[in-house]
């Protein structure tokens, strides 16, 4: 059974730095992608990043691009979002999902994902 645990999240000026850990375990499959998505109060999900494990391949929301770094360990199976120059409106519950098969663009990211983690508060304070 697939498990994703979220952490890093935490309470963070705005224009600071957080970094998000998923670590995955409970397969031996390395095809797959991991995607990082956020839910605000009140607000859709909305896909923020992902990567694709065998080929590299990563995406970004237009919102976090230039400031937001995803990257992987493969040798622990963990998966990080840098995140800097953090805003207010960055603030959601972070959440990181894996799907099955390589390359990552859009469109996957709104595609339906099937193993999710709990997810870590992030909170940007003005």
């Amino acid at each position: 059974e697939v498990q994703l645990v979220e952490s890093g999240g935490g309470l963070v000026q705005a224009g600071g730095s957080l970094r998000l850990s998923c670590a995955a375990s409970g397969f031996t499959f390395d095809d797959y992608a991991i995607g990082w998505f956020r839910q605000a109060p009140g607000k859709e999900r909305e896909g923020v990043s992902c990567i694709s494990i065998s080929d590299g391949t990563t995406y970004y929301a237009d919102s976090v691009k230039g400031r937001f770094t995803i990257s992987s360990d493969n040798a622990k199976n963990t998966v990080y979002l840098q995140m800097n120059s953090l805003k207010p409106e960055d603030t959601a519950v972070y959440y990181c999902a894996l799907d099955w098969g390589s390359g990552v663009n859009g469109e996957r990211m709104t595609a339906k994902w099937g193993s999710w983690g709990q997810g870590t508060q992030v909170t940007v304070s003005s």
